[in-house]
């Protein structure tokens, strides 16, 4: 446990230290969100999409986040060019499957960005993680009963397939790497109610994995800060307005104390 929470407080450090570069090709539901929370946390948001400069972007960042939540196909053009790209460069790559199996639309772009380059993270929903590894094309007969023991299961599977980190979000967040599969238990009910913490979460892997090259560790961290601010914002917070307010206000101050009082496994 204490060696878990000393790498997180490094790894937090280290993207404060460094202030990363993020590029996002997220959805616009979310996008002031996640580049709020991302300069929170002490990292530097670029959302850019347009094919016509995605590449070049990828280029200067230090890690690429692809979230598929508002789809078309020109976004998902862009996307496949900087997820290539990113490969290429041998930048780090976050996917985040959004609405995973609630169309036709999302499951073969997910099939289309798999098959154009494995992410080294996946971050979703238990629901998002079994769909994806459906629209993989790599199995068959997944389990539709979206309990945490067959998302497990599937994570595990999708790692695999990806040979990468797959973290699957909840009560308890479940971080896994082929044989090793690791949990997050902070949060707070209430970011269940603020559309685009999940999308957040992506944003945040994308920062400590900019300067934290084991993606298993990276994605602890990144869950943990998330959680353990969560849990800061709800003790300030009336309701779900007041708490996105107070969550990028603890994102910007969460420290060393905080993750050793806090930090749940």
């Amino acid at each position: 446990m204490e060696t878990k929470i000393e790498a997180i407080i490094e790894d937090l450090s280290l993207v404060r230290k460094t202030n990363p570069l993020v590029h996002n090709i997220t959805n616009y539901v979310v996008m002031n969100n996640t580049a709020n929370a991302l300069l929170a946390i002490g990292a530097s948001p670029i959302m850019a999409h347009a094919e016509e400069e995605v590449e070049e972007m990828v280029s200067i960042c230090s890690s690429l986040v692809i979230n598929i939540g508002t789809l078309s196909e020109p976004w998902t053009k862009a996307m496949v060019k900087a997820i290539i790209k990113a490969k290429n460069i041998q930048k780090p790559i976050i996917l985040d499957p959004v609405g995973a199996g609630a169309s036709t639309l999302r499951n073969q772009t997910i099939k289309r960005l798999l098959d154009a380059a494995s992410p080294s993270v996946i971050r979703g929903n238990a629901s998002e993680i079994i769909s994806t590894l459906s629209s993989s094309g790599k199995t068959k007969g997944v389990d539709s009963i979206h309990s945490s023991e067959s998302a497990i299961e599937s994570g595990k599977k999708l790692s695999e397939i990806i040979q990468g980190t797959v973290v699957i979000s909840g009560a308890t967040d479940y971080i896994i790497q082929r044989d090793q599969t690791r949990k997050v238990s902070n949060g707070d009910p209430m970011m269940t109610k603020v559309t685009g913490l999940g999308c957040t979460a992506t944003a945040l892997i994308g920062a400590f994995a900019a300067v934290q090259k084991d993606t298993l560790r990276a994605s602890l961290s990144a869950m943990a800060v998330m959680g353990i601010a969560g849990e800061m914002a709800k003790m300030k917070a009336e309701g779900p307005g007041s708490f996105q307010m107070h969550f990028l206000d603890a994102l910007y101050q969460i420290g060393a104390d905080e993750i050793r009082t806090r930090f749940k496994e």
